[in-house]
């Protein structure tokens, strides 16, 4: 099954066992981000890339331009462990990371998320890529994908058995819009692909044929 088709299926059950009015504000949501025009905002293919230095699940620094100087660089923007869709997609990727290591490209997720949440993560569905700490949704910034929880679904989410604030500690009640970037040597982004919908998501293979790309221009005269 595809990624999309894995997503969908996800959603179907998901949402059957959420009340009419949670489900609904859910949606309203994503098409109020959708009409905000904050797709506008996030950067495109041909832009350069922002550098980030952020720290691991280890609480290790991780230099962007480090990586990048290993090869290309897959970066994949992640709203955290409590969200069912952003996990099913990170397995996702970790079933790819053997095709872009071949293709010497180096793999990143970046989440809001304290560094224990994501310890626990990469534990339990035993990733082998880092997942990356940005407190406040900065880098996310600047790549043109923070957005603030609008009040009604905020209100929504402290219904819920989670704590965003002490999960990411920091109070901004921001998210970063989902998303992935391809990035070549030179810092810049080769291919982005990103959705206010958070249901949805680019498919692995797509990602793997655009870092091959750059594997082939790389090595054409």
């Amino acid at each position: 099954m595809s990624l999309k088709g894995e997503l969908k299926a996800l959603q179907t059950r998901l949402e059957s066992g959420r009340p009419a009015d949670v489900v609904a504000a859910m949606h309203r949501a994503v098409e109020d981000l959708r009409t905000s025009g904050a797709a506008g905002r996030v950067l495109k293919a041909g832009d350069t890339a922002p550098a980030f230095l952020l720290p691991s699940a280890a609480e290790a620094p991780v230099d962007s331009s480090a990586l990048l100087a290993r090869g290309p660089l897959v970066v994949t923007f992640y709203r955290g462990r409590w969200r069912p869709y952003c996990n099913v997609e990170l397995v996702a990727l970790q079933a790819i990371l053997p095709e872009l290591t071949a293709l010497g490209a180096s793999l990143v997720a970046i989440s809001p998320q304290l560094p224990e949440h994501s310890r626990e993560m990469i534990r339990t569905r035993q990733l082998a890529f880092e997942i990356l700490t940005d407190r406040g949704n900065e880098v996310a910034a600047k790549f043109g994908l923070r957005f603030r929880l609008p009040d009604y679904l905020r209100q929504i989410y402290l219904t819920f058995p989670l704590d965003l604030e002490k999960f990411n500690g920091d109070a901004s009640w921001t998210l970063p819009i989902p998303a992935r970037f391809v990035i070549d040597r030179s810092g810049i982004i080769r291919a982005a692909e990103s959705d206010p919908d958070y249901t949805t998501r680019p498919e692995p293979a797509d990602t793997v044929e655009a870092v091959r790309a750059l594997s082939r221009q790389h090595r054409d005269p």
